[in-house]
């Protein structure tokens, strides 16, 4: 799309939310402490940074995130790190807690987290309302999704990534017809063969025009059975009863084909997400100048290595690894890790395949390969920490591939 008439149209009359809420659980131990969005990732991010950054580079600059569970952590990281807006200029960043403005719940789906703020949607009196998932990892110029919303004349319109046959029951399904309008929904299927074409699964990436949205959240917040979800609820319901729902397929900014979208829901999938930036050519790239992806700056002085050939064998290195500001590694050997602020790895130590989230330390001798570190987590001199071992398993999650996950704080002995 043409960028002058891209930037009017995203500039002019866009309201964005994003639901922060979720509890995360089956990212547990990692979100003991904190909401889902609020997780480290990458080293120096947390995962609600990829949302947000996506926003800055699409000109959105009037943000709702919608907190609930445990949001402290993330509304902190909100304050410090995303207070680059211009009041004066009507952009903002405002966190939103169930308030009960309508009732006695909290927000019981995505639906309702929306329908509870009809309020705010008013006080800003947007043409377009834009609902996207705090959690999940991607660049995407919600600018393109924008004007084919605009162009088609939809109410509604998502955005769909294509999913391998064998995930299909992971995901919402979208069916389309031959114009790419939406004709129906199947929310997580099981009866898919694994061996068939890849389907359309739904980003949970939603733009509405603002009276569409308003209409349909009403009805169907008046609905006993509904479960207060767009994917299950809303966008069935707008196709039923006749609305015009139309996909944009998405696609990563300057690519021109491969996008990258990861939905970081388990433990073993952030993990593995954690591990595609550390390969030479990573499918997902942090260094990106053109479309930067900002958070919170760390005030800590850069990193250091230290000890190098030394007669006792003694080598500060880190190979295929991410090391955020205030690393030291003291004499210790890291491979194909994610070293977080703060973290410290000592003489002898040996660090592999792992995810260390900040303010770590590894003792002398110690020994940590394919585990998840929540932060301030110490491992002893000579303490051995190995996913897949039987002992650890006892002692820590360990996941269905085999990554074992120490909770924040803990020592190992």
């Amino acid at each position: 799309m043409g960028g002058d008439r891209g930037q009017r149209l995203a500039a002019g009359g866009v309201l964005t939310f994003v639901l922060c809420g979720g509890k995360g659980e089956r990212l547990f131990p990692l979100t003991r402490d904190r909401s889902k969005p609020a997780v480290p990732f990458g080293g120096s991010y947390r995962i609600i940074d990829f949302a947000l950054s996506n926003c800055i580079n699409s000109e959105l600059r009037k943000i709702y995130l919608l907190t609930q569970y445990k949001s402290h952590s993330l509304e902190r990281h909100a304050a410090q790190g995303w207070n680059l807006f211009s009041p004066e200029l009507g952009e903002f960043v405002h966190t939103i807690p169930p308030q009960l403005r309508i009732g006695t719940d909290w927000y019981l789906g995505t639906a309702d987290a929306i329908f509870q703020n009809l309020y705010s949607i008013e006080a800003v009196s947007p043409d377009h309302v834009l609902i996207l998932s705090g959690d999940h990892v991607y660049n995407m110029d919600y600018r393109e999704m924008l004007a084919r919303h605009v162009s088609s004349g939809a109410d509604a319109t998502l955005a769909v990534v294509p999913v391998a046959a064998r995930e299909a029951s992971r995901f919402g399904i979208v069916q389309l017809d031959a114009e790419r309008r939406v004709v129906g929904f199947k929310e997580k299927p099981t009866d898919v063969d694994p061996d068939g074409e890849d389907l359309l699964g739904n980003m949970g990436v939603y733009m509405f025009r603002r009276d569409s949205l308003e209409k349909a959240l009403t009805i169907d917040a008046a609905r006993a059975a509904s479960r207060r979800d767009f994917g299950h609820d809303v966008l069935p319901y707008c196709v039923e009863e006749g609305g015009r729902v139309v996909a944009h397929e998405f696609r990563s900014p300057g690519s021109e084909g491969g996008s990258y979208w990861r939905d970081i829901g388990t433990l073993d999938a952030y993990y593995r997400a954690n591990m595609e930036l550390v390969s030479v050519t990573p499918p997902f790239n942090l260094y990106d100048q053109d479309w930067p992806v900002r958070t919170r700056p760390v005030q800590a002085p850069p990193a250091k290595f230290v000890f190098a050939d030394d007669e006792s064998g003694r080598v500060g290195s880190a190979r295929d690894t991410i090391v955020s500001p205030g690393v030291i590694v003291s004499g210790g050997s890291v491979r194909n890790s994610v070293l977080g602020p703060g973290c410290r790895v000592n003489s002898w130590s040996e660090v592999r395949a792992s995810i260390l989230l900040g303010d770590c330390e590894i003792g002398r001798r110690a020994v940590v390969e394919r585990a998840i570190l929540d932060k301030e987590v110490t491992v002893a001199p000579g303490a051995r920490l190995v996913g897949g071992d039987e002992a650890d398993a006892k002692r820590f999650t360990v996941t269905d591939e085999g990554v074992v996950v120490v909770p924040r704080g803990t020592r190992i002995e």
